[in-house]
């Protein structure tokens, strides 16, 4: 049974493509980005009959209806998350057939009151737990996404999920989870993607936590900060989410259309920091495109708002694609020749200064203030001594 997983490393997740046999696959969790799956699909010569969602994703928009449309598949989704979408609801402890393989999905709440694995045993090897946001490696997802009034329901449900749910289970059971350190949705992290139940039996802390009311205690503590488009997500997700095939691309605009353009939209520039500070749109967003580049766009930018793109032409697909990655679908346009054409047609630009140690350390002497924008737990682990701590998010 060939596993092919497909990691987003800025969003700490991975998708994987199961090939079950006889041409048949089963995919878990995809994220929006579905040409990636249909592609790996078809140079195998696999027919993707079902996907199969572990609970509402808090973190990306889901890909399933895109898979399902140029596929066929039928989705599979929790009961319990009531999906408004064409899918089949799946309860705890049903069995599906899919192929030569059977597939049993196990209640593992906690993370999302829904939460579903899926346990895959074929035959002569060892069963492939698909654990979703519950058990991960080294440490499990958050509890906190839903509601806050429902925090401490959902971390004792963690709790018993954990220490119960995948008891029967051999230890040479894989694990493969969909979050994995660097999510948001996840906390703590043996640095691997996958693991065994046995290594997780003997080194991961949570499991080795036998006070209840300790745990429900402590586990909330640990959380990182919460993207703000996390709230936005499980909504889209539970109503079903636009296919992408019914999303304008941004058309190209030479200079004199995206200066009008720009007026009802937010100029995001992808380009690297460097291009940005030695020229740029005035009042543009500055976000570099790199693997975090969806988290931070969700996080920093309101829901809904327009954007117009500045992207080195080598990266805007991508960039194009990780937006609607987190839910945003109204392109007003990209800039066509880039930061060149803007200059020829001499249109405003703006500059920054970018400054070296020696730089600041004196500006800092002479009476400038230093603004940290990391993290609270960046900062904690060592900071410049007279530093303000404002986190970007």
């Amino acid at each position: 049974m060939e596993i092919i997983p497909f990691r987003h490393e800025g969003l700490g997740n991975t998708a994987y493509l199961v090939d079950l046999g006889a041409g048949d696959a089963a995919l878990i969790d995809p994220c929006r980005s579905a040409g990636a799956y249909l592609s790996a699909a078809g140079d195998r010569g696999l027919r993707i009959g079902a996907v199969l969602e572990t609970h509402l994703h808090a973190d990306f928009v889901t890909g399933s209806l895109d898979v399902a449309e140029g596929t066929g598949a039928t989705v599979f989704v929790p009961e319990a998350a009531r999906a408004e979408f064409p899918h089949r609801p799946v309860q705890p402890s049903d069995q599906l057939r899919l192929g030569a393989v059977e597939i049993e999905a196990i209640a593992s709440p906690g993370h999302t009151p829904e939460h579903l694995s899926y346990l895959i045993r074929s035959n002569g090897e060892p069963p492939v737990l698909f654990s979703g946001g519950s058990l991960i490696v080294g440490g499990a997802a958050r509890t906190d996404l839903i509601d806050p009034g429902l925090t401490g329901a959902l971390t004792r449900q963690l709790y018993r999920t954990l220490h119960t749910a995948f008891r029967q289970l051999p230890d040479e059971t894989v694990l493969m989870p969909t979050h994995e350190g660097g999510s948001f949705c996840s906390v703590r992290s043996g640095g691997g993607r996958t693991s065994t139940l046995g290594e997780e039996r003997r080194s991961n802390p949570l499991l080795k936590m036998q006070d209840e009311a300790e745990y429900a205690r402590w586990f909330p503590t640990t959380f990182p900060a919460v993207p703000s488009y996390f709230t936005r997500m499980r909504p889209i997700n539970q109503r079903g989410p636009r296919l992408r095939r019914d999303i304008p691309m941004p058309p190209a605009l030479d200079p004199a259309e995206f200066d009008a353009a720009r007026r009802r939209a937010l100029v995001v520039d992808a380009r690297p920091m460097a291009d940005f500070a030695s020229g740029h749109i005035p009042s543009s967003l500055s976000i570099p495109f790199r693997p975090v580049y969806p988290v931070w766009l969700g996080w920093v930018v309101p829901a809904g708002t327009p954007l117009a793109l500045v992207s080195e032409k080598a990266s805007l697909e991508r960039v194009i694609e990780e937006s609607m990655l987190v839910g945003f679908e109204d392109f007003a346009g990209w800039l066509a020749g880039g930061m060149e054409s803007w200059a020829e047609a001499q249109l405003p630009v703006s500059t920054a200064q970018v400054v070296d140690v020696a730089h600041a350390s004196k500006a800092i002497g002479e009476g400038a203030g230093a603004v940290d924008v990391r993290e609270p737990s960046e900062f904690g682990a060592g900071h410049l001594p007279a530093a303000w701590h404002v986190s970007l998010a």
